[in-house]
């Protein structure tokens, strides 16, 4: 089987007018990047007819270090729904540069389940990122100029502001600096550091905003910090909003691209789903229902990070509803929740796949907490056993829930062409919208508690000193009524990265909260979560080269 760049490299693309023609979008109103890549213009979206079309939420269990391949059976799942007739755009995020040099080398599916140009995409693509790191260090420049000047000064307390940096790259060492050396000229120092551009809120406000108007209103809603005579500072005190928001002028408008098979594919922003809500954003996935029938889009990680935060926060956000959720589960992340070792996840054992089922019916119970139907897809490898799939289809059957197995990544639509058909049955007649985890007027503890124990499954939450103080905080600037976006863990259903399986008996620990403003929720940092992520031992950078034709190898 060749590899995933060299099957991309060998496909034939077609020219974006031609995808864009199919959506019934004249080649007028591209804005084009090349040949193979575009950006869509606003005015292309229909509310109204967006509010009748079917939007497919795909999940999966819990990650492990073997890959689940959610944004594989996304990509193979749209190929397979437009197969069999139903008309379907899948909806995705955009790589950031962090993982593809450090751990995944790729994010654009894989197999015959791609989304291309894979390079551009990994890479640069279309300036989106490089955009979101601008605005938001010009308002990090803004707040250190204003502390400096003596005069049109807002007397900002700069040990109160709350405004990192952001580079799209892992880098732990810029996790804490001291900034503002130098003797006078050199600004004021102060203890500050870097996110990586997929923790900015910059790149939240791009994927919750419905417009370039609504955008600037939440740039100017961005909370700095506190003035020396206790008063909160806000972007729009500063002025900044309006040139932040010309930045992002044609960062604001979604991507259109195309899978491997020419289903057209929207790519737009990259939050994660540990430190972010972890989902595209409202104007692609607005767009894609304007323009197609079915809509086939994936939140980050498992359904506890991604999926979650899709519906309590997006979907309330944007007044969407999804319509059918799949739940990808693999046989050998399975074996890994149940204590299977990572160099063993190839050889068969039954016994093991058995004791990591708590993790998928966890999930499972999730899902039927927003009374949404739920279909589980078996992402297959060839290495799994008749046995072991059986068992996790006779499991699913116990609970009532639907279960198909895929084969995007050998065969493309070709392989998921029963879970289309189920997964487009449920769509088709689900009427009612899903029903919300938490309410938003509730207490910011409340909601924290609500997700940590009927979700996580936590028997409580502890709230340390520096959460304690940012709870205090938050009820004075009156932003209690937002949702919460919890930064915690992929690795776990708790807060704890070595809890594996549906782990019990444990407490939630919440170490400090930051504040959205703009975006629109609040931020509980759980555990030992950093927004800025740090490169593995050997990163997936030392795989990837360049030859003198151009050639890229080692993205996977």
């Amino acid at each position: 089987m060749p590899t995933d760049i060299e099957i991309a490299r060998a496909a034939s693309l077609k020219d974006i007018g031609q995808i864009a023609q199919m959506l019934g979008i004249d080649d007028a109103q591209l804005e084009r990047y090349g040949r193979y890549k575009a950006k869509l213009p606003l005015h292309l979206i229909d509310k109204a007819k967006a509010a009748q079309r079917k939007l497919i939420l795909v999940s999966a269990i819990s990650p492990t270090p073997a890959g689940e391949g959610k944004t594989t059976m996304s990509i193979g799942l749209a190929q397979a729904l437009n197969r069999i007739g139903k008309q379907t755009i899948v909806v995705l995020r955009e790589p950031s540069l962090g993982p593809v040099f450090g751990i995944k080398g790729g994010a654009t599916g894989g197999g015959y389940a791609q989304v291309l140009p894979m390079e551009d995409i990994n890479l640069h693509f279309t300036g989106d990122f490089a955009a979101i790191e601008k605005a938001h260090n010009l308002l990090a420049a803004v707040i250190d100029n204003n502390i400096q000047n003596k005069t049109n000064n807002l007397g900002i307390d700069p040990r109160t502001v709350a405004w990192k940096r952001v580079m799209d790259m892992n880098d732990r060492a810029l996790r804490k600096i001291i900034i503002g050396l130098g003797g006078t000229t050199g600004g004021i120092p102060r203890e500050t550091g870097f996110d990586i551009t997929a923790a900015s809120e910059i790149m939240a406000i791009l994927c919750l905003s419905d417009d370039l108007s609504d955008l600037k209103r939440r740039f100017g809603n961005i909370f700095v910090g506190f003035t020396y005579d206790k008063k909160p500072v806000f972007a729009r005190d500063l002025k900044v909003q309006g040139a932040m928001a010309a930045l992002m002028k044609d960062a604001i408008k979604p991507n259109l691209v195309q899978t491997l098979e020419g289903t057209p594919a929207i790519l737009h922003g990259g939050p994660f789903a540990n430190i972010a809500q972890g989902t595209n954003s409202i104007i692609a996935t607005r767009m894609g229902l304007s323009l197609s029938d079915y809509v086939v889009t994936e939140a980050g990680f498992g359904f506890d990070l991604g999926a979650e935060k899709f519906l309590n926060i997006k979907c309330r956000t944007a007044g969407l509803s999804p319509h059918a959720v799949v739940i990808v589960a693999t046989i050998r992340a399975l074996k890994y929740h149940g204590g299977a070792s990572l160099k063993n996840l190839a050889m068969p054992d039954p016994e093991a796949v058995q004791r990591g089922l708590p993790n998928l019916e966890k999930h499972l119970e999730n899902a039927r907490l927003f009374n949404l139907p739920v279909v589980v897809g078996i992402n297959r490898f060839t290495s799994d056993s008749n046995e072991e799939v059986a068992i996790v289809q006779a499991h699913c059957q116990r609970m009532g829930i639907p279960v198909h197995t895929a084969e995007v990544w050998a065969k493309g639509g070709a392989g998921a062409l029963e879970l289309a058909s189920a997964v487009a049955c449920l769509a088709d007649a689900q009427q009612t919208p899903f029903t919300p985890l938490y309410d938003w007027n509730w207490s910011v503890e409340e909601k924290i508690r609500t997700i940590a124990t009927r979700y996580y499954g936590a028997d409580g939450v502890e709230f340390q000193s520096k959460a304690k103080a940012d709870l205090k905080r938050i009820q004075s600037l009156e932003l209690d009524k937002l949702p919460v976006c919890m930064a915690k863990t992929q690795k776990s259903l708790s807060d704890n990265p070595d809890l594996i399986g549906k782990p019990t008996g444990f407490t939630l620990t919440v170490r400090e909260i930051e504040i959205a403003a703009g975006a629109g929720f609040l931020v509980p940092i759980t555990g030992d979560m950093m927004r800025m992520p740090g490169l593995p031992e050997v990163p997936a950078a030392e795989a990837i080269d360049i030859d003198n034709e151009g050639h890229i190898t080692g993205l996977f």
